[in-house]
């Protein structure tokens, strides 16, 4: 019978692609790494990963070992449910990729309250604005905002992420005030390249008419955090979700322009895995997103 330790860090391994991830996410040296992998593989007299100084891969037995090492892992996690179905009892490890200012504003507060209420849970939050593989990188959730594309993972909507126009008072008082989102050709936007096209600003009037306006600046970012700072410094009009300069625009830093016209809403998504069985953890996290996003 395999250590559960060894199928856990090969599996790891697969994931990550390489030694040294497994051993950060395992919170091991990558020569442990190594060690138990090797302990595997002398069990089974069989080769698992072939590695060289650059690259590392499963070999074909790998694979189909790797299948079964996720099959007992499962029927583990299943049998560790049976014996602790109160959802008080949470326990495990489960990594968690989420986008950046959703992450920041929103969902690490969610994961500080689930520290405290279940200590024996270890949540690893990565924050990312690409849309990482959640099976080869062996992430057990994802959330995701805005239309998914078709595949076999499994979503369920969370909530929705809310769009805003603002601009520092500095820049308001530099140009003409801004009346209707057309006046927006006139002057300077910082284009946010998370918005595809990025130079094309979706509205909605009251009764429902949709339109784009074409914008222009001089300016392009990829980060929520660096927009924001761009307009605290006067540099131009951002349209960036509400969640980013909420507190901004409460205080005065930042002004709400157009706020006659509805701007863009996308759908959150929380998407794990298809998996014959799905850790009661794992549902029990996308609630508590759930009701954050709703708070």
């Amino acid at each position: 019978m395999p250590d559960l330790l060894n199928l856990q860090t090969l599996i790891a391994a697969a994931t990550s692609g390489s030694f040294a991830g497994a051993a950060k996410r395992l919170g091991i040296s990558p020569a442990m790494v190594g060690r138990r992998i090797q302990a595997l593989e002398q069990e089974y007299g069989v080769k698992l990963i072939e590695r060289t100084t650059r690259t590392q891969r499963l070999t074909e037995v790998g694979s189909r070992f790797l299948v079964k090492a996720n099959r007992i892992i499962d029927e583990l996690e299943e049998l560790n449910e049976i014996s602790r179905p109160d959802a008080e009892a949470m326990s495990g490890r489960l990594r968690l990729s989420a986008p950046t200012t959703l992450g920041i504003k929103r969902l690490a507060p969610v994961m500080a309250e689930l520290a405290e209420r279940h200590p024996a849970l270890s949540v690893e939050l990565n924050l990312s604005d690409r849309n990482v593989d959640l099976v080869a990188e062996g992430y057990d959730l994802a959330i995701r905002i805005g239309e998914l594309k078709p595949s076999s993972l499994i979503a369920r909507r969370v909530g929705s992420y809310h769009f805003v126009c603002c601009a520092s008072p500095a820049y308001l008082d530099r140009f003409s005030v801004l009346e209707n989102p057309e006046d927006l050709r006139l002057g300077r936007c910082i284009l946010n390249l998370n918005l595809v096209p990025r130079d094309e600003w979706p509205f909605e009037t009251e009764a429902g008419e949709s339109f784009t306006v074409g914008v222009r600046g001089n300016i392009e970012i990829d980060n929520g955090e660096a927009l924001r700072t761009a307009a605290l410094a006067g540099a131009g009009v951002i349209y960036v979700p509400v969640d980013l300069v909420a507190e901004d625009i409460a205080d005065g830093r930042l002004v709400e322009i157009l706020a006659g016209w509805r701007k863009l809403v996308l759908q959150i998504h929380a998407i794990h895995p298809s998996r014959r069985f799905v850790p009661g953890r794992i549902g029990a996290i996308i609630d508590a997103i759930a009701r954050g996003l709703r708070d």
